[in-house]
């Protein structure tokens, strides 16, 4: 791999891990995020601080954005210090959750001004941002795609969803609910297992052992949720707005999702209740809550 140039706008949570993971494999990196702190430990590797998304823009060709909303993502992708008003970029690679409709309209904006479009979400987590072990769901031309290949495997294992722009969204906005679904279900379940006087570690270690085994019970539980830190690292609003896009995507495709969207008004109470910036394994709590319960390791 040829080391480049590269842009990387959004360091968060997920952004500077993943950041970092470009200059470990020998790339140059110009970076920018709104809050001056985000990014210090990226220039202290090398990585050089940008004024505004137009100026990353203006000294690379291949941008990275990784940002928390839709509305964020077009307006640093199109508005007017936006990555589209750079004079030296010619790809915009999207990191985020935007789903397909707003990844349509940013792709025909930043068209009209011959800069191509790729949707890349991804999924796994600040430990797979930081390990390189997040699943990277692609869909671009696929002369594109071979281009940026190489550099996409940094991050993880790549899955080429195709040519229309916001195919990948969608995948993402399925594993996203689902993510989001088993951890309510686990909740129900792990809460009837406690009120009858079950260890909830003994629970959830016969579930992963069984059929019922899922990412909750394997890894949000045992961190999060035994433990009483909810803290495994994703907002209930970023969940919300995830789950939120994938039921209005499946209503306007015609795809009946009615579970999914009891996990929306799950999320939606969740958020109203302990706050946007809580972690989405708070869902849990409400469970709890409703059912007199704890669920906390015995140990």
């Amino acid at each position: 791999m040829i080391p480049r140039t590269l842009g990387f706008v959004g360091l968060g949570r997920m952004g500077a891990p993943m950041a970092a993971r470009l200059i470990e494999a020998g790339h140059s990196l110009v970076i920018f995020d709104t809050r001056e702190d985000a990014g210090a430990d990226l220039e202290r590797r090398g990585a050089e601080r940008a004024r505004t998304p137009a100026e990353v823009a203006s000294r690379a060709e291949i941008v990275f954005c990784s940002l928390p909303t839709p509305a964020i993502v077009r307006d640093v992708a199109l508005g007017q210090d936006g990555i589209s008003a750079g004079s030296k970029v010619r790809v915009l690679v999207d990191l985020s959750t935007t789903g397909p409709g707003m990844a349509k309209t940013i792709s025909a904006g930043l068209a009209e001004k011959a800069i191509a479009w790729v949707d890349a979400p991804v999924s796994g987590g600040i430990a797979g941002a930081t390990n390189g072990t997040l699943a990277v769901m692609v869909s671009c031309p696929r002369d594109l795609h071979a281009e940026i290949e190489p550099i996409l495997q940094v991050f993880g294992r790549q899955f080429y969803c195709g040519e229309t722009p916001g195919v990948a969204q969608v995948a993402k906005l399925g594993n996203n609910m689902i993510a989001a679904a088993v951890i309510l279900l686990s909740a129900e379940a792990v809460a009837m297992g406690v009120k009858a006087g079950l260890d909830p570690k003994i629970m959830c270690d016969i579930i992963n052992a069984s059929s019922g085994r899922n990412s909750a019970t394997q890894d949000k539980f045992p961190k999060a949720v035994l433990t009483r830190s909810f803290d495994f690292g994703f907002a209930t609003a970023l969940s919300y707005k995830d789950v939120k896009l994938c039921v209005d995507e499946a209503e306007a495709l015609g795809v009946p999702m009615i579970a999914g969207s009891l996990v929306r008004q799950m999320l939606a109470a969740t958020n109203a209740k302990y706050g946007p910036e809580s972690d989405f394994t708070s869902m849990v709590r409400i469970v709890e809550d409703w059912a007199g319960i704890e669920i906390k390791s015995q140990a």
